[in-house]
């Protein structure tokens, strides 16, 4: 029989091995900038089209190639950096396995251009599906140029797999901020489709983290710096209240090279303690520096995620660091009055605490009504407050707000099934009580009904916001004053491609200046004191959801938004609000189970309870 066992052809070798390397657009984004770093430029340009689908181009004013080099570089496993297996453990390069522009020639359409700074002439090489087309000098500017054209036209199921270009851009953007930040001294600038996304001078690390989170990180960054035997730890943490709802603005960094590491984020985490919110992110850009021969950068492809030689040292190390510079940051500093001179010559301050003065304190109304007990309500009287019901004679009754969450539009009452079943049928003449402060209790004609008031309300609003997808939009209030909510560069991109679904939800956004948008409104019915809150939640639901589904992403914000309107467990409730919610529950198509699988209610039959009594 002949043999069956045979070598693949090198382009389609270079496809399987691209595979791993280049997954998406940001892939080769992340490859092609590291190279120029490794280069020694001094200025960077990344310029996409379409996403990267269309175009990559990577600009550099490095040390160039020459016209061999330039020809070797495309082949598999080509690079300067290694030369023994030794060579492995003491890499500080950001690339050296020599598989990126292998790889990226294996599924695009290349044109290289390069020159050395010695060198009359430059190289311009075009490379198609792993097969060089031509080579030819030209004139060009030092340094090199590659511009990755049509990604994946040869492997178009690979093609087919791409995410929309809003959320291809905010990988390419991920990609850049993580380069930019690692090397604040080199200039970048990046452009989409012919309009500058950032342009980011050379400077320290904060002004880079300034230039791309915006002006009110200035004053809210706290500095890290910690130097042992064994690593060096630098770089800024947020302040507590820069926190947001959403991951995205954390950046770990192992000799300069982005990682991502679930157990060092914790120790991150772990070491802020309780000055957070609960499910809220703090801004951080860590740095450790350590021996290479104590890190393996080589257990991944992209090289993102690493394994340390002792994890755990890493962990006690970063955790002591976060705390210590959290600790020079005072959370509730005290005020300093020595440094206003002006101060000092105010009555509080310059005259003295007379024992008539004192006295005189003491027997006032306003004192007792905060030191004596049950007399905070108290108000004296006074001559302009005798005729206080005059004044409230007129006024338009307002609604409840609660009963503003839960009362549904006619049209939504009319749509919903008119059967009651019996478990949330409420006898006539009874009146439900609360349990707890979180539990609804109510006789109905088999027994009693126990109904967890919390999960019932968000069912309610969750099949009302997922009902408006399809209907009416929710009704839009104008803000009084408009809020500029500020995002990461990121999060800027993934807004923008929501807007139509936050403008349905009754979110009204409108871009203002960089990576900021302005609310001008907000949901009617549903009044919130922190709408960016609920904004923040939203994104984050809509980044963590692995569902492609359109249908999907939309139930996510209306879960979201059910979540945060809904009433809280320890809400004391009238009577007329808990029989709206049993009245609203009963009239919709699933009453049964929350929107998580959870059950809303428990029923306790008559004949159980006689039996329990041996009756």
């Amino acid at each position: 029989m002949p043999d069956i066992i045979h070598l693949l052809p090198p382009n389609i070798a270079n496809q399987i091995a691209a595979g791993e390397v280049i997954q998406r657009p940001s892939s080769a984004v992340k490859e092609l900038l590291e190279n120029a770093v490794d280069a020694g430029a001094t200025s960077i340009q990344l310029i996409v089209q379409d996403a990267g689908k269309s175009l990559v181009q990577v600009v550099d004013n490095g040390k160039g190639m020459s016209d061999t080099d330039a020809r070797n570089a495309f082949e598999r496993h080509a690079t300067s950096k290694i030369n023994s297996i030794e060579d492995l453990y003491t890499i500080k390069t950001m690339g050296f396995r020599g598989e990126a522009l292998a790889s990226i020639a294996s599924v695009a359409q290349v044109i290289l251009r390069t020159k050395r700074l010695d060198d009359a002439i430059g190289t311009e090489l075009e490379i198609e599906n792993s097969k060089p087309l031509r080579q030819e000098p030209c004139a060009c500017e030092n340094g090199t140029s590659i511009a990755m054209k049509n990604l994946f036209f040869n492997v178009p199921a690979r093609r087919n797999f791409l995410k929309s270009n809003t959320v291809e851009l905010k990988h390419i953007t991920d990609e850049f901020i993580h380069v930019a930040l690692s090397f604040p001294e080199i200039n970048f600038t990046m452009t989409s489709n012919g309009q500058e996304v950032f342009h980011l001078d050379a400077g320290s690390l904060k002004q880079r983290i300034v230039q791309l989170m915006g002006n009110n990180y200035s004053t809210k960054l706290v500095q890290v710096a910690e130097k042992t035997d064994y690593l060096d730890i630098h770089g800024f943490i947020g302040k507590p209240d820069t926190a947001k709802k959403t991951r995205g603005d954390q950046y770990l960094f192992v000799n300069n090279r982005y990682i991502k590491n679930a157990y060092l984020n914790h120790a991150i985490f772990s070491a802020y303690e309780e000055m957070l919110a609960p499910n809220s992110f703090p801004f951080f850009a860590i740095f450790i520096d350590l021996d290479p021969a104590h890190v393996d950068i080589n257990v991944h492809p992209t090289k993102q995620e690493i394994k340390f030689d002792d994890e755990k040292i890493i962990y006690a190390f970063v955790k002591s660091a976060i705390r210590h510079a959290l600790a020079q940051y005072s959370v509730a500093p005290a005020l300093d009055f020595s440094l206003d001179a002006s101060i000092q010559q105010l009555d509080a301050v310059a005259k003295p605490f007379t024992s008539n003065k004192q006295e005189e304190t003491r027997s006032s109304g306003l004192y007792k009504s905060f030191v004596d007990q049950h007399q905070a309500h108290k108000i004296e009287s006074t001559s302009n407050l005798r005729d206080w019901k005059e004044f409230f004679e007129g006024a338009p009754k307002q609604n409840n707000p609660s009963r503003q969450q839960i009362d549904f539009s006619s049209s939504y009452r009319e749509a919903t099934t008119p059967h009651i079943p019996d478990v949330l049928n409420m006898i006539e003449g009874a009146e439900p009580f609360q349990m707890q402060m979180s539990y609804i209790v109510f006789d109905q004609p088999k027994g009693i009904t126990l109904l967890h008031q919390q999960l019932a309300h968000q069912q309610i609003l969750f099949e009302k916001f997922n009902a408006s997808w399809t209907g009416k939009a929710l009704a839009i209030q104008q803000e009084l004053f408009p809020q500029a909510i500020q995002f990461s560069p990121s999060d800027f991109q993934l807004v923008g491609s929501i807007l139509p679904d936050l403008l349905q939800m009754g979110y009204q956004l409108e871009a203002f200046g960089i990576n900021t948008y302005v609310l001008q409104g907000a949901p009617a019915d549903f009044p919130s004191e922190n709408h960016r809150s609920v904004i923040e939640m939203i994104l984050e639901d809509v980044k963590t959801s692995t569902s492609t589904l359109h249908q999907s992403y939309k139930e996510k914000i209306a879960k979201t938004m059910a979540r945060k309107h809904a009433i809280k467990i320890g809400s004391k409730l009238d009577a007329r609000l808990m029989r709206d919610i049993v009245d609203q529950l009963s009239r919709l198509p699933n009453y049964h189970t929350h929107f998580d699988g959870k059950p809303l209610y428990m029923e306790v039959k008559k004949e159980y309870l006689g039996s329990i009594f041996g009756i």
